[in-house]
């Protein structure tokens, strides 16, 4: 996938952080920023200005008909679950997907993706409250209620604010790989990478400061030393749980299981590996913790849909 323009929906009554999501991770082209560069068009889905609900106006001087030269086209939510999107929106959204490009709905954005049939017959997600709700109204779409975005090829749905952010990141590292996607989660201090598969609703275990320090620090610890084989068992050892306790509490924190989070840190330095050294990859398998070249080449045609050795050729030292 080639993204150079980027097109991004506004409507009246829009919220300003949902507009500014897409915004802040591709559309800060700054010349004392590093980072890929993107044409980013903010397209009037009404004429006019428009309302945004926190009181103030936008104005802009793309519409529909700009969309025609996105690459990729963001609708990064809706006013309305229950109102049914301009019918001037859909017929552009399907022009944008027929010519062939990609196009991402964030939040209720699903919700104008389900009414332009863009979701039939395929997986999807929205805020956890709507989930339902875009079951129940489309029920040819595969709702996935549980995970903070759902990405499908040339159609990305995510849940609510907060997973937009992930979503996001998760297009940029994409594109152009897990090094430009860190750089900008760091400016935007936010964590560089959650897996899509991880629960939108976590449940905040009651616990005092002091106990979430440690638990942290224990996972920052894991983190610095993925290297080493683990277990639940030597985990709760380390992070002096019973097994059971430290099983409950790692998916409170965490919203996944140990062995999905092992999985998905490991990918992540596997992946900053290739892009950021010239290691051999058996080398990069051991010192991730994947244990050999064959696992870690298992594991990134699995999730990555690609291998160790084309990964690096397509992001390490690239111009962009």
């Amino acid at each position: 996938m080639t993204v150079k323009s980027i097109a991004i929906i506004a409507f009246n009554n829009i919220s300003p952080f949902q507009l500014s999501v897409p915004c802040m991770v591709f559309g800060e082209n700054r010349p004392d920023i590093d980072g890929p560069r993107f044409n980013l068009m903010i397209c009037a889905a009404e004429d006019g200005e428009l309302k945004t609900n926190a009181g103030f106006t936008i104005r802009t001087p793309y519409a529909l008909q700009d969309m025609a030269r996105a690459d990729m086209v963001i609708v990064p939510s809706w006013r309305d679950a229950g109102e049914a999107p301009p019918p001037e929106l859909l017929t552009a959204l399907n022009a944008a997907y027929l010519r062939g490009a990609t196009i991402v709905g964030l939040c209720m954005g699903a919700f104008v993706l389900a009414a332009a049939g863009l979701l039939d017959n395929r997986p999807a997600t929205t805020h956890w409250l709507l989930t339902d709700e875009l079951a129940r109204r489309y029920p040819q779409i595969a709702v996935r209620p549980d995970v903070l975005y759902v990405d499908d090829g040339d159609v990305i749905t995510s849940a609510g604010v907060a997973a937009g952010i992930d979503c996001c990141l998760h297009i940029l590292r994409r594109l152009h790989g897990a090094e430009a996607a860190g750089r900008v989660a760091r400016r935007m201090v936010v964590p560089p990478h959650r897996q899509g598969g991880q629960a939108q609703y976590i449940e905040k275990p009651i616990r005092g400061s002091a106990a979430e320090d440690r638990f942290s620090q224990s996972l920052e610890w894991v983190q610095r030393h993925l290297g080493e084989p683990h277990s639940i068992d030597s985990l709760a050892e380390r992070f002096m749980m019973s097994r059971r306790t430290f099983t409950r509490r790692f998916r409170q924190v965490t919203g996944t299981t140990v062995g999905a989070w092992l999985l998905n840190q490991r990918l992540a330095l596997a992946q900053r590996m290739l892009e950021n050294t010239a290691k051999p990859i058996d080398l990069i398998a051991q010192e991730a913790g994947f244990g050999s070249e064959v696992s870690l080449r298992l594991h990134f045609n699995k999730v990555l849909k690609t291998t160790p050795s084309r990964y690096r050729r397509e992001f390490r030292g690239s111009p962009e």
